[in-house]
């Protein structure tokens, strides 16, 4: 015999409250106490409840649900990323749809749409450029941006220069006077913002040996590998964690030495950084914290706050392991 759905009267009824209160706790609207919202929604939780969210749709106008749109989920720092949004949505009563556009920037637009179609409440996106690539379909839809610097959209972004700063200021620290600098794609701000600025600080210091570009990637290009191979650089910066760990892969398999011949630091601090040997030195940024203000600010403007796009910056911290070391 079928289980019984439980409801909201039944919810009611056992936590010795109105149907009204029990209401206004399950959909997170109302004015009730801490306490009584709490036991309420303990109660639901022991018998079972769960929301019927068409109901929900056709009551409130709001499904739940968000979306999450990003680049490329086999790099590792998105499905952390991915984790630390679902996270904060959960525990304001919201479920995520997490979708990938494989770095191509003309799915983005066929992505949104299925996440529309889906009948999301707003998305958390990261733009594969600092572009508005679906202004035509997501005018309307409460959207926030992360990392990426978009017009029109607020923008939830770490403080990438400051984070080129400490990783050069480290290694000229340390006495290198020749340090190379791998970016990424130079096409995106954030990049461009953390390249840039180690790579000023190096020049003011007389210490540049070289400088060239890269994809987002372990796989490094000729011009890369070619750079590595010269040995002209005691030191080299790295635009990403997955750039710096292919550097430290070639490196090996050239027979030069990690931190002895060739500091690197990285940029991001994905999980695989600290279990390379050497552990990558590299530039954390806050993802936990980015990622409960972009879920945060989303709710808001689903709430109707769509008055400001403010530009949030969190700062970023200098994460010292075993790559790099004093020049020899």
């Amino acid at each position: 015999m079928a289980r019984k759905r439980v409801t909201l009267k039944d919810v009611a009824k056992a936590a010795g409250v109105s149907l009204a209160s029990t209401s206004y706790a399950v959909n997170k609207t109302g004015s009730l106490g801490d306490d009584t919202r709490a036991h309420i929604l303990k109660v639901a939780g022991e018998l079972g409840y769960r929301q019927n969210l068409s109901a929900r749709a056709t009551r409130t106008g709001r499904t739940g649900a968000l979306g999450l749109v990003v680049p490329d989920m086999t790099n590792p720092f998105f499905p952390s990323l991915a984790q630390s949004i679902v996270q904060r949505a959960r525990q304001n009563g919201y479920s995520v749809f997490v979708t990938d556009t494989e770095g191509d920037q003309a799915q983005e637009e066929e992505v949104v749409r299925q996440l529309i179609d889906r009948g999301v409440d707003g998305i958390v996106w990261f733009p594969v450029k600092d572009e508005n690539s679906i202004e035509k379909i997501a005018a309307d839809l409460p959207i926030v941006v992360i990392d990426r610097t978009v017009p029109g959209f607020e923008c939830i972004q770490a403080d990438y220069g400051e984070g080129g700063r400490l990783a050069a200021d480290h290694l000229l620290s340390l006495g290198h006077q020749r340090i190379g600098v791998v970016a990424g794609p130079m096409d995106v701000r954030s990049m461009r913002d953390r390249c840039g600025a180690a790579q000023e600080a190096i020049a003011r210091a007389g210490a540049l040996a070289f400088s060239v570009e890269n994809a987002f990637s372990t796989e490094l290009s000729g011009a890369v590998a070619q750079a590595i191979e010269s040995r002209e650089a005691s030191a080299v910066f790295c635009g990403s964690d997955l750039i710096a760990i292919g550097v430290l892969k070639l490196a090996r398999k050239l027979g030069i030495e990690t931190p002895e011949q060739l500091a690197i630091v990285g940029f991001d601090d994905i999980p695989w950084a600290e279990y390379c040997t050497p552990a990558l030195t590299t530039i954390e940024m806050p993802v936990d914290e980015m990622a409960a203000e972009a879920v945060d600010a989303l709710l808001r403007k689903i709430d109707g706050d769509n008055e400001s796009n403010r530009r949030v910056i969190f700062g970023v911290t200098l994460v010292e392991r075993e790559s790099t070391a004093p020049a020899r």
